[in-house]
């Protein structure tokens, strides 16, 4: 799984499919992580023109085919019920992304298992700090060291 962390989180950009403005939800969250240690992050939500994370709008993608500049350069957290996570993943691989996180939820062994055929690095699944599995809450800081990205809180 090291060598799944460090790839992700040496991408340039990210990108997180289920962000959300709702507080209480994990697409918030996760959103919100990513902002929280300064990495360049697009939200992916085809319900929502924007997102309100941390008291500032944030504008929305409908689909991976759609992130800004080239899909290539992204990794990819995702937060999406298993039925939505299978075509993202189709469109995500069709896009050009090398890297998925998939947070506890987001796939069944199905799903996990194809996205091991088709994508470079994925982390998902048992292990990780949290009892839940992996997830870029509780596993994050830990990725961003294994990539070279040191980051503390002031």
């Amino acid at each position: 799984m090291e060598a799944a962390l460090k790839h992700f989180f040496s991408s340039p950009r990210f990108a997180v499919a289920g962000a959300s403005s709702d507080p209480t939800k994990y697409g918030h969250k996760v959103f919100a992580w990513y902002l929280d240690h300064s990495l360049p992050v697009t939200a992916i939500n085809p319900r929502a023109p924007t997102i309100s994370v941390l008291s500032q709008t944030h504008e929305t993608v409908p689909s991976p085919s759609k992130l800004p500049g080239d899909a290539s350069s992204y990794s990819l957290s995702v937060i999406t019920p298993p039925t939505v996570t299978k075509q993202l993943l189709k469109e995500a691989k069709e896009a050009g992304i090398s890297a998925v996180f998939l947070q506890p939820g987001s796939f069944d062994t199905e799903i996990l298992e194809a996205a091991r055929k088709d994508f470079k690095a994925v982390i998902a699944g048992e292990g990780g700090r949290g009892h839940e599995g992996w997830c870029v809450l509780v596993d994050g800081e830990e990725g961003l060291r294994t990539a070279g990205r040191e980051w503390s809180r002031l």
